[in-house]
């Protein structure tokens, strides 16, 4: 008895642990766009790209061969999914800090929080995956609440939002070609190569307009978000070593409530009820996405043990 309670106790605290480490990640990662939200508006996008994916490529480097994961023996065919995979990275960055300069930062993270709802039903549409009605019912409902944040019309509906939605097409498309690559593919070596191409495709993009002088505030701020993406990538990597996905996957949407924190003290910025109500449904059906998507695990699980 005292075996098993033990046991129980050691997986519980593994979760929590991971739990732990998810909030943690999502927190490094809202820290990131509130540094870069200010420094986009005072210099071009490409330098400050550039700027901190310079430092965020040395940092992944380093965590790569930390980790063991900075070989990149892989097959032909992860090699093009790879390629694919930081051209969809690349335009993510393009529309997601374009909206950061545009939108209040916790009104975009929580468009943001559809991502589960939209790759689960693109994976449904282009990879065949099984969607059953009750998942179906729940992402058109959060779709009814990601309307209700970006309120399209004169009033609601402007560039940053559809900046913000064109982010969120492209990390759709990210995330089906990341279901596609082979477990030969380190996490870690896929993320440096996106980061080096990230940072050559702006560098060259960058040479068609003038760069600034960064000041004092500007470098601080950069390297903050290179250091803030590091942390980031290091605990959403050992989240996935510590106690159960399942436990930890919903505390994803921390980053919202962070956002909306940072928003608040950095820029003055608070989202509109309607902004809030139509949060609430996205993390909600977000969720319950989440759940349903775990309870399928364990049923095929268990069919294939019989």
């Amino acid at each position: 008895m005292t075996d098993q309670t033990t046991g129980q106790s050691s997986g519980l605290n593994d979760n929590l642990r991971g739990a732990g480490l998810m909030a943690g990640s999502m927190a490094a990662f809202a820290f990131n766009d509130a540094m870069i939200k200010d420094v986009v508006t005072h210099m071009p996008l490409a330098e400050a790209v550039v700027l901190r994916s310079v430092l965020a490529t040395l940092l992944l480097l380093f965590l790569a061969i930390r980790f063991g994961q900075f070989r990149f023996d892989f097959p032909r065919r992860d090699w093009g999914l790879v390629a694919l995979r930081s051209m969809a990275e690349i335009g993510m960055t393009w529309f997601f800090l374009r909206a950061l300069a545009a939108m209040p930062l916790a009104n975009l993270h929580a468009v943001m929080q559809a991502l589960p709802l939209t790759v689960a039903l693109a994976a449904a549409l282009f990879l065949r995956e099984p969607l059953g009605w009750r998942r179906f019912a729940a992402i058109a409902v959060g779709f009814v609440g990601v309307m209700l944040i970006i309120r399209p019309g004169p009033d609601g509906f402007g560039p940053g939002t559809l900046n913000g939605l064109a982010a969120v097409g492209f990390i759709t498309l990210r995330d089906l070609i990341a279901r596609r690559l082979s477990p030969q593919v380190p996490s870690l070596a896929a993320a440096f190569i996106t980061a080096a191409v990230i940072t050559v495709f702006f560098a060259v993009q960058g040479l068609t307009e003038p760069w600034l002088m960064p000041n004092t505030t500007s470098i601080l701020l950069i390297v903050g978000a290179a250091v803030a993406i590091f942390f980031g990538y290091l605990l959403s990597l050992m989240t996935m070593r510590v106690g159960d996905i399942g436990f930890s996957a919903p505390f994803r949407y921390t980053s919202l409530i962070i956002a909306l924190i940072l928003g608040w003290v950095f820029y003055g910025e608070w989202p509109e009820m309607l902004t809030f109500v139509g949060a609430g449904i996205v993390v909600a059906t977000g969720l319950f996405t989440i759940y349903r998507e775990r309870q399928i695990a364990r049923r095929d699980a268990a069919e294939t043990k019989r």
